[in-house]
């Protein structure tokens, strides 16, 4: 019996997806056309065919992708995203890129108030794929004992020796820049979320900056809302004037 030619190619795609590391983008409609010499329609019956399979899974921005459990993270408390998923189980690992002690950017430099910092930069993996690229500025006094070796293997929170307040914390939409989209392993121009935290000592002066970059396909940020008398505007909740 002959086969139909959008099962033949879901069959290749099925083989590919099993083979590759959830959240892997695949090509796009377009690439995969040009590749097996058909319609972007077959193309697109054969992607829905191994998606109803649970193979994977489409977002608008990204196209298709390896479907994949989502990275979530609370934000009731002042936790580290890897605590939170070694709590629940999988393996978090963090890969330090960049380590030095630099002149800040301005608006480090601004909501610091130093003219010196130390700058890691580094990838979040959970059970071995990239899930996030993490950069931290802390004022180079409170960083200066720290070595490399200490910053991949512990939090911030844990090595600086002051006792913290909180955080607040901004998050927003962006594009994947193409240094952050190699370290992501996500296309260029891809969604990401990113997530600006500023951490205060108990006298409230900020201590630590940090800036989170997620690709929003692998990514959710979850929050439970107390039964407070209604508002018109969520607390917290800020407008951003685009123009």
């Amino acid at each position: 019996m002959r086969s139909i030619r959008y099962q033949a190619i879901a069959d290749e795609l099925r083989q590919r997806v099993r083979a590759a590391p959830p959240g892997t983008v695949l090509p796009s409609e377009a690439e995969l056309s040009a590749e097996f010499e058909a319609s972007r329609v077959t193309v697109r019956r054969a992607l829905e065919l191994v998606r109803d399979e649970g193979l994977i899974a489409a977002r608008q921005g990204f196209g298709w992708f390896v479907a994949t459990e989502p990275v979530r993270q609370r934000l009731e408390r002042l936790l580290t995203i890897e605590s939170q998923l070694e709590t629940s189980g999988r393996d978090a690992v963090r890969r330090v890129v960049d380590f030095a002690f630099v002149a800040p950017p301005a608006h480090v430099a601004d909501e610091l108030g130093v003219d010196r910092v130390l700058r890691v930069k580094r990838i979040s993996l959970a059970d071995g794929e990239p899930f996030a690229v993490v950069t931290v500025w802390c004022p180079a006094e409170l960083g200066q004992h720290l070595s490399m070796a200490d910053v991949e293997q512990r939090p911030f929170y844990e090595l600086l020796a002051i006792e913290l307040r909180g955080a607040t914390q901004t998050i927003g939409a962006d594009l994947a820049e193409p240094g952050d989209a190699e370290l992501l392993a996500v296309p260029v121009g891809s969604p990401i979320l990113k997530c600006r935290r500023v951490t205060t000592d108990t006298g409230g002066r900020p201590v630590l900056m940090s800036e989170h970059l997620f690709p929003a396909h692998r990514t959710e940020f979850v929050v439970d809302l107390p039964n407070d008398p209604p508002s018109a505007i969520p607390t917290g909740l800020r407008l951003v004037d685009g123009a």
